[in-house]
């Protein structure tokens, strides 16, 4: 009985939330309010992109997951916030393939790596070393993300293989299985 309480105590302690981080829905991406609090997430774990007005601009992925682990509120008006799957349901109209993505982000932040978009390198993701950071060193991986009925061409497989040896990474397949599960799939060039 002590046990069940000090395991409810502590997972009280770290839901105890902080101040609350404000971000308004614009256009395509979601941009945070001008603190303290949200230029510390950025500084720690390197979400989003930092402006020069202060705000900290963030991708519709990010975004989600932040609101998701309950660190910002999403307004889509002055007054009105987003609900979660109102949320999800707008981006997923304006990112195609947006939940399989979200899937494969959620679940390599949840294992320590840091992910951010890797749009300039022709992937959908970059992941960094545990403990690194980007602009400390170069990520160790682009990831791309697919649903596990999805099909590749070997075109297609060997274009994302290029992109991945041309930039000097390792290629990730994040494959998302009907209950949000991610396996990887790693692959590299091999020389006989």
């Amino acid at each position: 009985m002590a046990k069940a309480k000090k395991k409810t105590e502590e997972k009280i302690e770290e839901k105890a939330p902080g101040k609350m981080i404000i971000a308004n829905f614009e256009a395509d991406k979601v941009l945070t309010e001008i603190s303290n609090e949200a230029r510390e997430l950025y500084d720690q774990s390197r979400y989003g992109t930092p402006l020069d007005n202060g705000k900290i601009q963030l991708s519709l992925i990010e975004a989600f997951y932040l609101m998701d682990k309950g660190k910002i509120d999403i307004y889509k008006s002055k007054n009105k916030k987003f609900a979660h799957d109102e949320f999800v349901r707008k981006a997923r109209k304006l990112e195609p393939n947006f939940w399989v993505k979200y899937c494969v982000f959620k679940d390599i932040r949840n294992r320590g790596y840091i992910i951010k978009t890797a749009l300039k390198f022709g992937a959908d993701f970059r992941v960094y070393d545990r403990g690194v950071k980007p602009g400390e060193d170069h990520a160790r991986w682009i990831i791309f993300p697919v649903n596990e009925g999805s099909t590749l061409t070997w075109h297609e497989f060997a274009a994302k293989n290029r992109v991945a040896h041309s930039t000097k990474k390792r290629l990730l397949i994040g494959v998302v299985d009907e209950e949000g599960d991610v396996s990887y799939w790693e692959v590299r060039w091999m020389r006989p």
